[in-house]
């Protein structure tokens, strides 16, 4: 089985990264380096907003919202297909229905509930 590195955008929104990866271990290595570049990039902005920032209130909210934007996106290893793998189950076909077969009696559908009106 084949596995693909994607990362979650603010531990959210997936992202596919296209990298596959023949053994897990070497996925979730991937998914550790990237973690780490993060948390280097995220150290070296830190270093320099801490030199550039006077006041120590700006510097936490900064500090804060940096940390928010680049440590949040994590990645996941997920199993991948590629095409190279055979289908697990088979469609089976439906023997036409004859004539001499009576139609089956149709199902009424559940009607949505009602909705209150928003008020204005």
């Amino acid at each position: 089985m084949k596995w693909m590195l994607v990362v979650l955008v603010s531990g959210i929104s997936p992202v596919n990264t296209d990298l596959i990866f023949d053994k897990f271990s070497d996925c979730l290595a991937a998914e550790e380096q990237m973690r780490q570049h993060y948390a280097d990039v995220f150290e070296v902005w830190d270093r320099m907003a801490a030199a550039r920032i006077d006041r120590r209130r700006d510097y936490r909210k900064a500090r804060d919202v940096e940390a928010k934007r680049l440590l949040s996106n994590v990645g996941t290893c997920v199993p991948h297909g590629g095409g190279d793998q055979q289908p697990l189950t088979t469609p089976q076909q439906q023997p036409p229905a004859t004539s001499s077969q009576q139609p089956a009696a149709s199902v009424p559908q559940p009607q949505p509930a009602p909705q209150p009106t928003p008020r204005t």
